[in-house]
């Protein structure tokens, strides 16, 4: 399922009207923030709002067509009984057309893992201050880190430190949950998108 956070005012938008059923584990809604920073707000509110379970996870999608602009959400849950829980939380109102062509645009991205910037996931809570290459991908959902600029075919060694700097921001690149790095003082490693402009809800973990 995806929440529609975009453009204007902030506020959420309008919830998709339910199909015949719910999505077996997930879906999608339509744009309702303009910001990143603002659809990690969102999700942080959702995930205590709807007590979301461990294993969801949560992704932001930048949404650009004629109709809207801004940011939708997906969710995708890891048992059928949760996501008809929240599917029924969130289905209470009809959104106009465009919101709910965002909407599906968002669920089907995520669904084919094809794009989808992961906020909540499963062992996100380990990835706070410096960690490993081992720990990223021994400890999280994260499938492969990537380092920007990096000769092609040369992972990082797993003993690598990783500055999280406590924002870490993975992202669905063909069927993979990849973590983008760069490279960091002291022989070290950091993610590609960083706090901006500072790390997002401070009484939060990542």
């Amino acid at each position: 399922m995806v929440y529609h956070a975009g453009g204007g005012g902030g506020a959420p938008a309008a919830r998709p009207p339910p199909p015949a059923a719910p999505p077996p584990r997930g879906g999608g809604a339509p744009p309702g923030t303009t910001t990143l920073r603002e659809a990690d707000h969102l999700i942080r509110d959702l995930a205590s709002t709807l007590a979301l379970p461990p294993g969801t996870v949560a992704c932001t999608h930048l949404i650009r067509t004629d109709a809207r602009r801004g940011t939708a959400v997906s969710l995708e849950f890891p048992d059928r009984e949760s996501a008809t829980t929240a599917w029924r939380h969130l289905t209470e109102s009809e959104p106009p057309q465009g919101d709910r062509e965002a909407a599906a645009q968002a669920a089907a991205d995520h669904t084919a893992r094809r794009s989808g910037r992961a906020v909540l996931f499963p062992g996100a809570e380990h990835l706070t201050g410096t960690v490993t290459v081992a720990d990223v991908l021994e400890r999280t959902a994260i499938d492969r880190v990537l380092v920007v600029g990096a000769t092609a075919g040369e992972p990082p060694a797993p003993a690598t430190p990783v500055h999280t700097q406590d924002h870490v921001r993975p992202e669905w690149r063909d069927g993979e949950l990849v973590l983008a790095l760069v490279p960091a003082v002291g022989n070290a490693l950091a993610p590609f998108e960083v706090p901006n402009p500072t790390p997002c809800c401070s009484d939060h973990t990542n």
